[in-house]
């Protein structure tokens, strides 16, 4: 009876063990999920802020493309980001015109004249001194509705190598001049790195001075003056690559560049895409 007593008490024992055993394999197979869900959803968040920060486009911008903003951060509706812009405000399938390195006497008129004939606005990104020059040029170019864009004092290329003050002097000594030139009648409501020379700092610069980083998806190359047909036929190829269009009113002779400007906004009008200016703040 003593050997049969014990042997019930272990077997006891053992159910009771048996028993623990289970609820401690039952407490953790619940707690698997939890410990990966909160392992896996910092990966699932940075995944999606990367899908979801990119501004597109190809051409004119610095090594943080589609960011809206060098810190990172979100910023607030109706500020300006310092990210670089190449969608335009009127969004579809609209495109946007960039003229740069302007003023000219001769030939930002012609340009002009031909961007009122097909009721097209446009983006001036104007240099400092050439505004400075051509005060009654910008006016002309505020009094027709279009917009001004910063291009710099010097038109450097290599200002992304230059010292931050080199940077922030050229870029708002320029956007001085621009608005004094327009006699406080506009704003100079973006800003384009020379070459697309542009850095963090001379974006976060831009930025803080409301004016929008403006790059640019298809360049014309209508600068290097390669014939009116091979402009028009660059533009053409290019489309595909974004909205926003670059040409210049000044640097030289820019016969090639009116006469190649009549044509594409004649094509564009055919193809039933409408103009707009680069967007400019968050929405």
């Amino acid at each position: 009876m003593e050997f049969k007593a014990r042997t019930g008490n272990e077997r006891k024992r053992s159910w009771a063990a048996v028993a623990a055993a289970v609820v401690v394999t039952v407490a953790a197979a619940w707690a698997i999920p939890t410990v990966t869900e909160s392992i896996a959803a910092p990966h699932s968040t940075a995944a999606h802020d990367r899908n979801t920060t990119a501004d597109g486009g190809h051409n004119g911008q610095d090594g943080a493309q589609g960011s809206g903003s060098a810190g990172g951060g979100a910023q607030p509706a109706g500020a300006v980001p310092e990210g670089i812009a190449h969608a335009s405000e009127a969004g579809g399938n609209a495109v946007n015109i960039t003229i740069d390195d302007g003023p000219d006497p001769v030939w930002t008129p012609k340009v002009l004249d031909v961007l009122k004939q097909y009721g097209v606005k446009a983006t001036f990104c104007m240099i400092g001194p050439q505004a400075k020059a051509h005060p009654e040029l910008v006016k002309q170019v505020v009094a027709g509705g279009h917009r001004l864009c910063d291009h710099t004092v010097d038109h450097d290329t290599t200002m992304d190598k230059k010292p931050v003050a080199y940077q922030e002097k050229e870029i708002l000594d320029a956007k001085k001049m621009i608005e004094e030139a327009a006699g406080g009648a506009a704003q100079v409501q973006y800003y384009r790195a020379p070459g697309g020379s542009f850095t963090p700092d001379s974006r976060r610069i831009a930025a803080a001075n409301g004016m929008r980083p403006l790059g640019w998806n298809v360049d014309s190359k209508d600068f290097t003056k390669p014939g009116t047909a091979a402009i028009v036929d660059t533009v053409k190829k290019e489309i595909g690559n974004g909205p926003t269009l670059l040409f210049h009113d000044g640097g030289g002779d820019r016969q090639q560049t009116v006469e190649a400007l009549g044509q594409v906004l004649s094509w564009l009008k055919a193809q039933g895409r409408p103009t707009g200016f680069p967007v400019r703040t968050t929405s």
